[in-house]
């Protein structure tokens, strides 16, 4: 059996397509209008409509609910968030401190939501390993657990070698870092139950329905105008497609495979009785996890960008980029040499040019959005989607400021992207840096970060 490429994502190969809700059908108004139909959106619907019943909200979404990131990603719903040491510097210690504290608490909020709205998603929280295998990557590990520690997470632990085997069996793992703060879940599964769920509530949702253009108070798609007073834009990765939105975000391209389900020998030899989700300390680092069937699905760069900020259309990806997933696999597992990979895919992500993940409503205009997650969205959708909720209420005279608004990513400005080939150019060098750097620290014996890798993070702006 060969592997399977593209598909849009091995969720999909499990679940299949699913039957197409109707496109816009013309010009309309509401009282929110949102601009896809991932995590973000979704999430955003679900919580205003539960907050404010009578509100008219439509969703529009170009392809189907999921066919972004939502459905293609690892499946780490996890405390991470991008840009925290950023806003520390910007907003001071305690401010970062208060947005990391809400972002634990959102791992359980979303296993919570899918409790009450009975979406099984495979979950399972086992919390996020991430192991160091090299003398530099110990080093930044023990950092990485200390600066964790300093921003309020007294329930995260410090492994050894020997526990870390006893968690998971890395091959030449010399320490982890372990948070319970952290899920295994199918990604698809998610968005699938989610998009139920704010139908249910009420909600209209289009599909099948590509917004060309954001202008305040309207939705412009081949279909129709949508008119409202709030229009939110969520469209994470797929952002640049908008006209006038190029060099906002950057769409990073991450790509994944996922193996044949192993034998209960093969498990035995790696543990993982945990189902931790599973990354590492590298520079181009991995993540992983332990599916509800038995198999390891893990995740790398690959070939990071394509020119010009274009996407994928199926999910497809590079046979080099899913050699080096294999290669990254077996590293890991030896034993695992000979483990046929079923299925292939890529997506992508939203990266801003500071690398911080922000949340704005502008008021004089209504306009809306949230994303630049930097591939640790499947949590922080939910934190941007009740902060949206909450800006709204308050714009609107509902009620007034709440913790989440006064969270400091909200209204955080950056700067746009580079035009190309600028843009390209500086992608493709940075990621050869970070190779480059892994290759070295890999066979090396200091402590110390590539010095390529320093320069690279700070020319990138990381």
């Amino acid at each position: 059996m060969s592997t399977v490429n593209g598909g849009i994502s091995f969720w999909y190969a499990q679940e299949g397509a699913p039957a197409p809700r109707e496109p816009l059908p013309g010009d309309t108004t509401a009282d929110v209008c949102i601009v896809g139909g991932g995590y973000t959106g979704l999430w955003t619907a679900y919580y205003l409509k539960k907050a404010v019943p009578f509100l008219n909200i439509t969703v529009l979404e170009a392809k189907f609910c999921g066919y972004g990131a939502s459905g293609r990603n690892g499946g780490w719903l996890y405390n991470g968030i991008a840009g925290r040491d950023r806003y520390a510097k910007l907003h001071g210690h305690e401010a970062a401190v208060r947005l990391q504290q809400a972002m634990n608490a959102t791992v359980t909020e979303v296993l919570d939501v899918c409790e009450t709205e009975k979406i099984d998603a495979d979950q399972h929280r086992g919390g996020v390993l991430e192991v160091a295998l090299s003398p530099a990557q110990l080093a930044r590990l023990k950092a990485f657990h200390a600066a964790e520690l300093a921003f309020g997470e007294t329930d995260r632990e410090l492994y050894g070698a020997r526990e870390t085997a006893e968690r998971v069996r890395v091959a030449g793992a010399v320490g982890s870092s372990w948070t319970p703060h952290g899920a295994r879940l199918h990604p698809l599964k998610l968005v699938q139950g989610l998009a139920d769920a704010v139908e249910a509530l009420g909600v209209t949702v289009h599909e099948s329905t590509p917004v060309t253009e954001i202008r305040p108070k309207h939705a412009i798609t081949p279909y129709g105008t949508v008119r409202a007073p709030y229009v939110l834009r969520c469209t994470e990765g797929f952002t640049a497609s908008l006209a006038g939105q190029r060099r906002t975000w950057l769409p990073m391209n991450s790509s994944m495979i996922a193996t044949a389900p192993l034998t209960d020998a093969q498990w035995e030899s790696l543990g993982w009785n945990g189902r931790e989700t599973l990354g590492d300390m590298a520079h181009a680092y991995m993540y992983a996890q332990r599916t509800a069937d038995g198999r390891i699905a893990l995740g790398g760069r690959g070939v990071p960008y394509r020119f010009g900020s274009k996407t994928d259309n199926d999910g497809r990806t590079q046979p080099q980029t899913v050699e080096a997933l294999r290669e990254i696999l077996v590293r890991f597992f030896p034993q695992l040499a000979g483990v046929r990979i079923d299925h292939a895919w890529s997506g992508v992500l939203g990266v801003p040019r500071d690398w911080c993940a922000t949340v704005t409503l502008d008021r004089s205009t209504g306009l809306g959005w949230a994303g630049g997650y930097v591939g640790s969205g499947v949590a922080t959708a939910n934190l941007a989607a009740r902060t949206l909720r909450d800006l709204i209420q308050q714009d609107s005279g509902q009620s007034g400021p709440t913790d989440l608004t006064a969270l400091p990513w909200v209204n955080h400005k950056v700067r746009k992207w580079e035009p190309e080939p600028l843009r390209w150019l500086g992608v493709q060098t940075m990621y050869a840096a970070f190779r480059g750097a892994d290759r070295r620290e890999a066979t090396g014996h200091s402590a110390d970060t590539d010095r390529v890798a320093t320069l690279a993070n700070r020319l990138s702006g990381r």
